[in-house]
């Protein structure tokens, strides 16, 4: 294609951005991205009862998250209204269009009989236009739509840059309402128009859109505009091979973002979801970029898979920062009723990092450090016996000068088992239950370094008194 590529996402608002229309955002933008095109975004909120300006700002949050940079946008199509209008109102002049007085009772009556008949249910022309015939006086007390004057003949074909080439005959398609009868546009005929003024070169959606498509090509070739090249995403299904919806759990991107999710994690999941580079399973947003080509969508449905997406964000966790993770779990502690006022966070992170799917159970994990001290007296009592307390006691003496950093303290423990004739249970489980009131914990030596030389001794002798 000679034209700079410039693709669009256009979710309706009536609710939050769902995992496929982030999906279909991704894929659009690293398309525009790949080929140094335009990514648009354009809000489809012609559908007033159920468009909500919440929704609009859940689709926002959602892309923010992400990190799905737009370079034109938001365009909402309500404040396209005086276009469509200009629009249709030279369409019914050149004859592309025509008013249609059908009643919606006279459709319903039509349909009934065509459907007797064993025939597909369309709107059969009654008040098209054709040369010789001879049409009924529009009734006074019926407001008209606006009808586009489909072909009748031949078939509407692309190449679609997913599935491949398709064709549908004229014949499948009726005469579609552009206007309501009171002016408002419908769907089809405003994205044919937006699509055309805003150049897009290439529709990448869920081929849910796939009848949707002959009609606007058909529009848009009456309106002697350029075509687009479409492609049209095979959808998701959930674990169990059925369509992916609420009751399998989280569908709504922002519910993963709650759960801890992280957007680098959710980013690649998404793109390896019906879209493959060879055998890459785990790769940045840059090669991403570099390797997206349509061509690679599978067009088959993709499973959603809950593991291998918290394999993913284990991963990232592993790669990120912990000064980056500090800044993400602190919150989450807080929210657990926790107190940042222990040891350093980012060195609790780095300690349990590598055992948690999610933000959610890192912070969950971290708060065994920041939660109020208590010692459980059951605990205390079961294993503090007066067999241990003698080499507790060893521990904390020496524990005052050795340097305190894992090895060293490692060391310092098998001394004292060495000492004692005990194995690593029978001292290892009094220290985690005295310094924090619990029988497991990550690696004893890494624990109590992170906790501090002097909380260490002091919790210690407050058991040993």
């Amino acid at each position: 294609m000679a034209r700079p590529v410039r693709t669009r996402f256009a979710p309706s608002p009536t609710g939050y951005l769902h995992l496929g229309g982030a999906r279909t955002a991704l894929f659009s933008w690293a398309y525009a991205r790949r080929f140094g095109g335009t990514f648009i975004l354009r809000i489809e909120d012609t559908d007033v009862e159920r468009s909500t300006p919440a929704a609009v700002e859940a689709i926002l949050e959602g892309m923010r998250w992400l990190d799905l940079e737009y370079d034109e946008g938001p365009y909402y199509q309500m404040q396209r209204m005086d276009r469509y209008r200009q629009v249709v109102d030279q369409m019914l002049v050149d004859g592309r269009a025509y008013l249609c007085y059908t009643t919606p009772a006279e459709l319903d009556a039509l349909r009934t009989e065509q459907r007797a008949r064993g025939e597909k249910p369309r709107y059969d022309g009654r008040w098209r236009p054709e040369h010789g015939k001879i049409l009924s006086n529009p009734p006074a007390d019926v407001k008209p739509v606006v009808r586009f004057r489909n072909p009748l003949e031949g078939d509407v074909q692309w190449d679609d840059i997913i599935k491949g080439p398709i064709s549908i005959s004229n014949h499948e398609l009726d005469d579609l309402i552009i206007a309501r009868p009171d002016g408002t546009p419908t769907y089809n005929f405003c994205v044919c128009v937006d699509d055309w003024d805003m150049g897009i070169t290439h529709v990448i959606r869920g081929d849910d859109h796939v009848n949707n498509t002959p009609r606007q090509i058909n529009i848009l070739r009456a309106l002697g505009a350029e075509l687009p090249l479409y492609g049209h995403v095979p959808m998701i299904l959930g674990p169990d091979g059925v369509k992916l919806s609420k009751r399998h759990g989280a569908v709504s991107v922002m519910q993963y973002k709650e759960e801890g999710y992280l957007p680098e994690a959710m980013i690649n999941y998404l793109a390896r979801l019906g879209w493959s580079h060879g055998d890459a399973e785990i790769f940045s947003r840059e090669e991403l970029v570099s390797w997206f080509d349509a061509r690679h969508i599978s067009h088959s449905p993709a499973q959603w898979d809950p593991k291998k997406l918290a394999w993913l964000d284990n991963h990232y966790i592993k790669q990120t920062s912990n000064a980056r993770l500090a800044e993400l779990v602190g919150p989450r502690i807080v929210a657990l009723g926790g107190s940042l006022g222990g040891p350093p966070l980012a060195g609790v992170l780095a300690l349990l990092k590598d055992r948690a799917d999610t933000l959610a159970q890192l912070a969950e994990a971290a708060l065994l450090f920041y939660r109020p001290y208590h010692l459980d007296a059951t605990l205390v009592a079961e294993h503090v016996t007066d067999s241990v307390r003698p080499a507790l006691a060893q521990f904390a003496a020496r524990a005052e000068s050795v340097q305190w950093e894992r090895a060293a303290i490692g060391a310092l423990i098998k001394e004292v088992l060495a000492e004692f004739s005990l194995k690593m249970p029978q001292l290892a489980v009094p220290l985690r239950v005295t310094v924090l009131s619990t029988t497991q914990t990550p690696s004893l030596d890494s624990v109590l370094e992170v906790l501090g030389r002097q909380t260490v001794l002091a919790r210690v002798r407050s058991v040993l008194k």
